[in-house]
C-alpha cells in the first residue's frame, strides 16, 4: 500500500453511503443493499487492492456481514 492509512484496526466507523453487493456475495443479489448509510461497524482488517494500490478496510457491520470499504465510504463513528 503506497497511500497513507487513515483509519486503524478496531476503530468504530459509520458508512457514509449505502453499500451494495458488487458481486462479492454470490448468495445475494447483485446490487442488493448490504449496509445503509449511517450504519456503524468496526474495522477488523486493512488490506489493499493490488492493481490500484487502494486501501480497503474490512468493516464488520454485524457478525454475519463483513464488507470491504474504501476510505471515502466510511467515517469515524
Amino acid at each position: 500500500m503506497s497511500e497513507e492509512i487513515k483509519y486503524d484496526w478496531g476503530m468504530r466507523v459509520r458508512a457514509t453511503t449505502d453499500l451494495v453487493n458488487d458481486g462479492s456475495y454470490p448468495d445475494r443479489a447483485e446490487d442488493e443493499l448490504l449496509v445503509k448509510s449511517g450504519d456503524v461497524g468496526e474495522i477488523v482488517n486493512i488490506g489493499a487492492h493490488v492493481e490500484s494500490e487502494t486501501t480497503v478496510y474490512l468493516v464488520e457491520f454485524s457478525p454475519q456481514l463483513v464488507v470491504g470499504c474504501l476510505e471515502e465510504e466510511i467515517e469515524p463513528a
